[in-house]
């Protein structure tokens, strides 16, 4: 039976795109949670005023890869010290938030985020240094666009994704090898 995690962490290609690298992941639905408006779309997300993340919604076999390796793999991929940005990408729809769809998920996310404080500890001097993911209930999960799914498969020489999401696949791969797709 698979289970499905909703997680965000900065532009969803660049989640897509790790995820789809790791054996065990049956499917990933880039789309928008966390936010007020019902089935917003993406230019309305960008502005910000939706409330919305640029999420994924990931799916997996706990028989093929446990879901300890699919949260390790977010933190992983994606820097939980910068609030409501990844890189140049800046806005809260862009912020490190976990959605739970119950008290177990709760659970994993939290002692996940535990986990990913000893692999994130700030360097000296850094503005920011603690982690400040978000844990937040689930809520609607509206899909993106279908121009935004499996978006770094259908264009994989499209700037952002070369200089963005092939590092945090790279990242992921080499860390996860073993699941490596």
């Amino acid at each position: 039976m698979t289970q499905t995690f909703v997680i965000a962490g900065g532009c969803f290609w660049c989640l897509d795109a790790a995820y789809r690298a790791l054996r065990g992941v049956t499917s990933v639905v880039s789309g928008y949670t966390g936010g007020a408006r019902p089935n917003p779309s993406y230019e309305q997300v960008c502005t910000g005023a939706t409330g919305h993340a640029e999420a994924v919604k990931v799916e997996f076999d706990p028989d093929v890869i446990a879901p300890e390796i699919i949260l390790d793999a977010f933190f992983t991929m994606h820097d939980p010290r910068q609030l409501n940005h990844q890189g140049a990408d800046r806005g809260t729809q862009y912020r490190s938030a976990m959605f739970f769809a119950d008290d177990a998920q709760k659970e994993l996310f939290e002692a996940a985020r535990d986990r990913a404080a000893d692999i994130w500890d700030a360097p000296v001097g850094a503005v920011e240094g603690d982690i400040v993911t978000t844990i937040e209930p689930l809520g609607a999960f509206y899909d993106a666009e279908d121009y935004h799914q499996d978006f770094f498969a259908k264009n994989p020489t499209q700037g952002y994704c070369l200089a963005v999401a092939v590092p945090k696949v790279n990242k992921v791969r080499a860390r996860f090898a073993e699941y490596a797709a």
